[in-house]
């Protein structure tokens, strides 16, 4: 089949390059030059584990073409995915003006049937919004083209998104014409032979759908925390908590890991969107709100910890961080907690000493260079001269240090584990003090 993306961000590329890994013909589109420039030498300008060899392989075999030509994705596609960024305004809304601009283009170019595709985390109702824009720039040129407009949302994870793409749990289809949902059908075949995953509904609903995943997985994450917060004051420990309501099916374990917060491009965009959808609704959304106030508290939590352990006093301490992204195998660090707790400790005169595995590039862009803060190479190289050790986030190499070599490097013996992956005893056996999440009495 022939396809376009718009967008060759997250969503866009995995899209294209998984499109094109199944044997169809994809134009992806990019008003960034110097992007495409990237893609066209086989370089993809994040990090997602194996998606770049499945961009270089289809771009080297023809199947996968980059261009800024926004007419000649128009013209090559029978299917028009729409994929552009829609990055928050001020209020929390879903910033449409991207999505809107391509399906003008759609459709003061289009010259046959088309089935527009919004594949971008939109708003219920955008998908009205885009197929007016297409008729208007039609009936500003005369034309009387026939199209339809899908929405289709991604529910690909950061770090895992080839897998999602190509073995999906769902592919939702929000259509209300039953030849194009035959069509899809087709386009997603490949990845859709064992049983059929996908799910076919209206259009306002599939939209809804995405934001409900999110926002619901969001609400897990903030329960357990709040719950941690509770078992701390409780003397309880919350790891044990874990085990004990995980285990009923109906709960599950997935998504129910105390931490420091959630971050990254999806779960607080989505949340805040969905709020305020509500609040367009004269609808009060006590819950979502509550789940974000939850989180935004949550990311302060290793920082206040720190600061009463050291009774307030950080200036000139310098602290080791471990983990920069928002979540392991990406280098996404948009809403990070590690963000949070590295300007905090700034603003409290203290030094910063971080190490990533593939996040450092990012963390430099975002910062630069500063004085207090020294990007290392390795986890090691972040403990020289250190007070104490700060884990953010839980990539497996920093999952089995030497605690009793820990305790020799770092001066005021103090490790904060914002994910709960070490062995309390073992910390403590070596020397060190520990402070988890939920797991230890307040201070």
């Amino acid at each position: 089949m022939k396809i376009t993306v718009f967008g060759s961000g997250y969503v866009g590329l995995v899209t294209a390059a998984c499109l094109a890994d199944a044997g169809n013909h994809v134009v992806c589109v990019d008003i960034d030059a110097a992007k495409i420039d990237r893609l066209r030498q086989g370089e993809v300008p994040f990090y997602e584990p194996g998606l770049e060899a499945i961009v270089q392989r289809n771009h080297e075999g023809g199947r996968l073409v980059f261009t800024t030509d926004a007419v000649q994705g128009v013209q090559h596609g029978l299917f028009q995915f729409i994929a552009v960024g829609t990055p928050p305004d001020e209020d929390g809304s879903a910033d449409l003006q991207y999505v809107l601009a391509v399906a003008r283009t759609i459709g003061e170019h289009m010259a046959d049937y088309r089935i527009v595709v919004t594949k971008s985390t939109v708003p219920v109702g955008t998908s009205d919004k885009v197929r007016e824009a297409v008729a208007q720039a039609k009936k500003a040129r005369g034309s009387t083209v026939e199209y339809d407009v899908v929405s289709n949302p991604e529910f690909l994870k950061e770090g895992a998104a080839v897998s999602d793409f190509t073995k999906p749990d769902r592919v939702i289809v929000g259509t209300d014409n039953p030849r194009t949902a035959e069509l899809m059908k087709a386009l997603y075949a490949p990845f859709n032979r064992s049983h059929d995953r996908m799910v076919v509904m209206d259009v306002r609903s599939a939209e809804l759908t995405k934001y409900a995943a999110n926002a619901m997985l969001a609400t897990k994450i903030s329960f357990m925390n709040e719950l941690a917060n509770l078992a701390e004051r409780l003397g309880a420990n919350i790891e044990d908590v874990r085990v004990g309501i995980g285990s009923d099916p109906r709960i599950g374990y997935h998504f129910i890991y105390p931490g420091c917060g959630y971050g990254g491009s999806c779960f607080p965009k989505d949340v805040k969107a969905l709020i305020r959808t509500a609040f367009e609704q004269d609808f009060d959304a006590e819950l979502l709100k509550s789940v974000e106030n939850v989180n935004e508290r949550q990311k302060s939590l290793l920082f206040n910890k720190i600061r009463r352990h050291f009774d307030g006093d950080l200036k000139g301490r310098t602290f080791a961080v471990w983990g920069l992204s928002f979540k392991p195998r990406t280098d996404d660090m948009r809403e990070a907690s590690s963000r949070v707790l590295i300007e905090a400790l700034w603003n409290a005169g203290a030094k910063v000493r971080a190490h990533d595995p593939v996040a450092m590039e990012e963390a430099h862009r975002i910062w630069g260079d500063r004085d207090d803060l020294a990007l290392v190479d390795t986890p090691e190289a972040a403990l020289e001269g250190a007070d104490a050790l700060v884990l953010v986030t839980e990539w497996k190499v920093f999952q089995s240090p030497d605690f009793f070599e820990l305790a020799r490097t770092l001066s005021a013996r103090a490790v904060f584990d914002g994910r709960n992956i070490y062995d309390p005893h073992l910390v403590n056996t070596a020397g060190l003090s520990y402070y988890g999440i939920g797991r230890n009495a307040v201070l």
